[in-house]
């Protein structure tokens, strides 16, 4: 059987075409949902009336009793997580000035605690077995910071500094982690832009085009194969272009 993976937040956009990805090349596959329960159902029940073997688990990152009782679950009907894909995330488009503290506070409990919280409880397995992948999803704007996005580029490039020290940590145990930083894709995350924004947005991409979630997972994907076997500490940044 082939190794497998957890996707958080894997109700919608780049976690969901990620889930599928993974399907499709024969993993058992775990969605994580927290609000957004029948997609992650739906896309469980045609994995597994296909031959495929799913999971889903709905589980709030932010929440150290949920993330716990999501991985007991999971190795109790799978035996543990080869595969971690860290994707939940939270994005608020606000000037800095306007931005309240439990604001602050959230973005960060979804989009690094989460984070934290998952490697924790998945890393006593790949311990155990010596070998592992973890993918973070960070951003762009982690590399390069954006105007009104500060809380969200200020996470996001913290999930950065995450990989790239956890990967020096846990390297020597034979367990990989790499960081997916896209750019501006066509997911509902941006659904709040005006179609005159998102044009802009795609002119300013050399390729002149928004991405797909399913080319950010296809990213992922490499990451974690064995394909990436000598591939650790990395930032893998499906852009377009937009930052170099």
């Amino acid at each position: 059987m082939k190794p497998t993976v957890l996707i958080t937040g894997a109700s919608r956009g780049i976690g969901l075409a990620t889930a599928k990805l993974f399907a499709a090349k024969g993993h058992p596959t775990v969605l994580n949902y927290n609000r957004s329960r029948e997609p992650a159902l739906e896309t469980t029940r045609e994995i597994n009336a296909s031959g495929g073997i799913a999971l889903a688990v709905k589980a709030d990152v932010s929440q150290p009793d949920e993330v716990a009782a999501m991985f007991r679950e999971v190795k109790e009907q799978l035996g543990g997580v080869d595969i971690l894909v860290n994707n939940a995330a939270v994005a608020r488009q606000s000037l800095f000035t306007d931005v309240s503290y439990d604001e602050w506070k959230n973005t960060f409990a979804v989009n690094v605690d989460g984070m934290f919280l998952c490697c924790q409880e998945a890393l006593p397995h790949m311990l155990q077995r010596h070998s592992g992948s973890i993918i973070n999803l960070s951003s762009m704007w982690g590399q390069v910071g954006a105007s009104c996005e500060v809380l969200y580029s200020a996470a996001k490039s913290a999930v950065i500094g995450l990989t790239k020290a956890l990967a020096q940590e846990v390297g020597p145990s034979g367990i990989r982690v790499n960081c997916v930083a896209p750019g501006v894709i066509d997911t509902e995350m941006n659904a709040h832009l005006s179609a005159d924004d998102l044009r802009e947005l795609a002119e300013s991409t050399p390729l002149m085009r928004l991405g797909s979630p399913e080319e950010v997972a296809k990213t992922v994907y490499f990451l974690a194969s064995d394909d990436a076997s000598f591939i650790t500490g990395q930032v893998l940044c499906p852009n377009g272009g937009f930052v170099t």
